[in-house]
């Protein structure tokens, strides 16, 4: 069977080709795959309930046997099968489906130029403005590995562009600028990090919401803190307080963190890359190419409490937002 081939068969609990194939079927968020896979999930539940049924009935008598309960079995799941695929079933499979297909949304077409192949682009920086390099001079490569399709809507709780709209702004030009601030110290971190400057960037983004809620001190000063970074108790240098929101079990909870204070963008980002390299916990993120792997090895290293947070990140990666600025 090919990897694109819907499974209609029911399925056996004790077939593990039939669970790998349910398993494939909703990672490629095909809406026909999708429906089947709910179909025989309710298929295989109604199976569960049939057998449970026919062992809580006392067996005795000259029909009991083992060929005999095993031709129940077939029976039974021929049974689940009609009762879950064509009969309606009891609409478990409806509502497995409807989950799935708001977790797996059609992607968006997208009909402008993508820079995801060779030749490399690159860029400098320059008056506010990112402008193709036409000389040797300060160039900055800009790999842009794998980006996700862009999607028909972010998804709950992303800053893709509700971070940088809302108040009459080109959502595209701030974040460019917020970019152009950054990416000088961005390509220095990615140089010694092996991550992608603009993964590094895309995070600063949805840590600040492409700039407009940078850390600052009491006086209004920046912090230059881009990533969140805390003050723990080993840290000698200043800080600056701030509310931010933390999940505990969970549950978000607003509370008063201590965050560390940088005197420029290119020491933060020197910060950031000190805290990945000295923490064996991020060793998957170091060097890695792929925006999911990035973000998912932050995610389980305990980066943010935030259990969105790589979904998040990802999707401001493979954003609309980022391909436009990267595009200039």
């Amino acid at each position: 069977m090919s990897a694109d081939t819907v499974t209609t068969a029911n399925p056996n609990v004790f077939d593990a080709s039939s669970l790998t194939a349910l398993k494939r079927q909703v990672k490629g968020g095909d809406p026909k795959a999708l429906k089947a896979v709910a179909q025989q999930f309710e298929a295989l539940f109604l199976q569960m309930v049939l057998k449970s049924m026919r062992d809580a009935i006392p067996r005795e008598g000259l029909l009991d046997s083992d060929q005999s309960r095993m031709y129940e079995s077939l029976l039974d799941q021929q049974m689940a099968q009609v009762l879950g695929s064509k009969g309606g079933g009891t609409g478990l499979a409806a509502m497995i489906e409807k989950q799935l297909l708001q977790q797996n949304p059609e992607p968006q077409v997208f009909d402008g130029p993508l820079p995801l192949s060779p030749p490399t682009r690159f860029f400098r920086f320059s008056e506010g403005k990112m402008i193709p390099l036409s000389n040797k001079v300060n160039q900055v490569p800009l790999p842009l590995p794998g980006l996700p399709p862009i999607r028909n809507s972010p998804g709950p709780g992303s800053a893709i562009d509700p971070a940088v709209t809302g108040d009459g702004a080109n959502p595209t030009a701030i974040a460019g600028e917020f970019a152009n601030r950054l990416w000088p110290a961005a390509a220095e971190a990615a140089r010694a990090t092996g991550i992608p400057a603009h993964f590094m960037v895309a995070q600063a983004a949805l840590e600040t919401g492409w700039g407009k809620s940078e850390l600052r001190h009491a006086d209004g000063s920046p912090s230059f803190n881009v990533f969140g970074i805390k003050a723990g108790r080993n840290w000698q240098g200043p800080v600056v307080e701030s509310t931010t929101t933390e999940y505990v079990n969970g549950v978000a909870q607003k509370q008063l963190e201590r965050f560390r204070a940088y005197g420029s963008y290119a020491e933060a980002f020197r910060d950031y890359s000190s805290v990945l390299s000295a923490n064996p916990r991020y060793a998957s993120v170091l060097g890695n190419q792929d925006a999911g792997g990035f973000a998912r090895g932050l995610q389980r290293a305990g980066y943010a409490t935030d259990p969105m947070y790589a979904a998040k990140l990802e999707r401001i990666i493979g954003g609309a937002t980022l391909r436009q600025v990267l595009a200039g």
